[in-house]
């Protein structure tokens, strides 16, 4: 009888502090979860032609977005395209006529396109503006299917080699005149690594932004957990055909149903293959790349779409610094082994199936 009062008592003593402990980390969780609130941040704003969203976690969030957004500004006066006294835009208006000084911003993010450029064989090219301008999805003008000898006329004048520049007097000049170059492809994804670098550095050690859709990622969540960042259904901008689980990375996705036109029944979308002249078609809906670099992301999100899939597969086989989706014609979501292990499939229902490759 001893023995079970003692045991009762025991079980008593042990439920005690079970639920003590249960209440104890429920109040500490409370806590937390107060605090983050307290500090959470948020802002929405334009720039680079795009809405640009921001949730950070810092007492002091509010005037860290102030900075964030006017580093984005100063990023934008560098790199427009259409701002004429940017560094982009006298570049441009040189071309084949004198080389340009250029601040350290844009003498690196054009190296950075260069460098993506050869690492894909120009499936990425910054020079494509000439060919892009044609088919008007640069311009406010009526977008329309360029003549053949239009094209034939503008492909010379996008070879990125024509692209000179001198790191000794931090000039660069377009040797051809009639060159462009147009940062589109590049200019969010540097500047998701420059506002992640400022945030870090202002102390952030929470928090998600997005760059017109290019998403960077500080830390996880105040509780610890990953950011949820859904893949988009290219098909229906409703829908999505999956999660990533991620922290401290970049997400980027590029697909040709972001921007198109119709003409004779036939879809012609932005993403211009510089060996063609003519929209990318090699079977992807699109491609998105998961990388500590947010530049070399962004670059490389045009650059796999427009290379293909077998293509895309050997070069990330021979990679080790960025993991890739993609989203196929056929109806396949295809993640990298790496990818894998962060993704969540929700494609079922809208009849995807699901892939994974390995090295």
């Amino acid at each position: 009888m001893k023995r079970k009062i003692a045991m009762a008592i025991l079980l008593c003593f042990t439920f005690s502090f079970a639920t003590g402990c249960a209440e104890k980390r429920d109040e500490a969780q409370n806590m937390l979860n107060k605090h983050a609130e307290a500090n959470l941040h948020e802002m929405t704003t334009f720039s680079m032609d795009t809405v640009m969203q921001f949730t950070i976690y810092h007492e002091n969030g509010e005037e860290i977005l102030t900075d964030a957004e006017q580093e984005i500004r100063r990023l934008e006066r560098l790199f427009s395209v259409t701002l004429e006294d940017s560094e982009i835009s006298k570049l441009n208006a040189q071309s084949g006529l004198d080389s340009v000084k250029l601040s350290a911003d844009t003498e690196e993010v054009l190296k950075h396109g260069k460098e993506i450029g050869e690492l894909t064989n120009q499936a990425f090219d910054i020079a494509i503006s000439p060919v892009v301008k044609a088919w008007g999805f640069t311009t406010d003008g009526e977008k329309h299917v360029p003549a053949q000898e239009t094209l034939e006329n503008l492909l010379p004048l996008t070879n990125i080699d024509d692209l000179v520049i001198d790191e000794n007097t931090s000039t660069a000049q377009l040797l051809k005149k009639g060159m462009a170059v147009d940062l589109g492809g590049i200019a969010k994804g540097y500047a998701s690594d420059k506002v992640a670098a400022l945030l870090k550095e202002k102390g952030v050690t929470s928090g998600l932004f997005s760059l017109g859709g290019n998403i960077g990622a500080i830390g996880t969540k105040p509780n610890g957990e990953n950011w949820k960042v859904a893949i988009e259904n290219p098909l229906n901008a409703n829908d999505y055909v999956g999660l990533l689980a991620i922290q401290d990375c970049f997400v980027i996705t590029s697909g040709g149903y972001q921007r198109y036109f119709e003409e004779k029944g036939k879809r012609y979308h932005h993403i211009i293959d510089s060996n063609t002249g003519y929209p990318a078609d090699r079977g992807l809906l699109s491609v998105t790349i998961i990388s500590k670099d947010g530049t070399k992301a962004d670059g490389l999100s045009t650059a796999l779409f427009v290379m293909g899939l077998d293509k895309a597969v050997q070069l990330w086989r021979s990679s080790n610094d960025f993991e890739a989706v993609f989203v196929t014609e056929d109806g396949r979501v295809i993640a990298t082994e790496g990818a894998a292990n962060i993704f969540t499939f929700e494609g079922r229902d809208n009849d995807f199936k699901f892939e994974t490759v390995e090295r």
